[in-house]
């Protein structure tokens, strides 16, 4: 069983930047392939970024592309997600989760684990 605990959430203005950080326990994280997703009140959950096991290849939402950047360190089991230029549509509960496998997927059925989320708040 993997555990999954995310953190650096918290209210920002808009332009500015957080990281958050998602470590994992209970597994080999190096096998993993890792997302972020979002929730905003009132819609479903959104796939934000991937990043494979080896962090050598990333895949990103069209909407966040430009502003967005996941990478992780395995000797810290940590999956990171840069946020810049933020904006008041960021504000949402951000999730981290892990896969077992190669495949960089967006599709949130198809996890096997998740964190228990992160809260992002912009202002503007």
């Amino acid at each position: 069983q993997v555990h999954l605990i995310e953190s650096g959430g918290g209210l920002v203005q808009a332009g500015g930047s957080l990281r958050l950080s998602c470590t994992a326990s209970g597994g080999t994280f190096s096998i993993l392939s890792m997302g972020w997703f979002r929730q905003a009140p009132g819609k479903e959950r959104e796939f934000v970024a991937t990043v494979a096991s080896s962090g050598g290849r990333t895949s990103y939402a069209d909407s966040v592309k430009a502003r967005f950047t996941i990478f992780r360190d395995n000797a810290k089991n940590t999956v990171y997600l840069e946020i810049d230029s933020l904006k008041p549509e960021d504000t949402a509960v951000y999730y981290c989760a892990a896969l077992r496998g190669l495949a960089l997927i967006t599709e949130p059925g198809r996890y096997d684990y998740w964190g228990q989320g992160t809260q992002v708040t912009v202002s503007s």
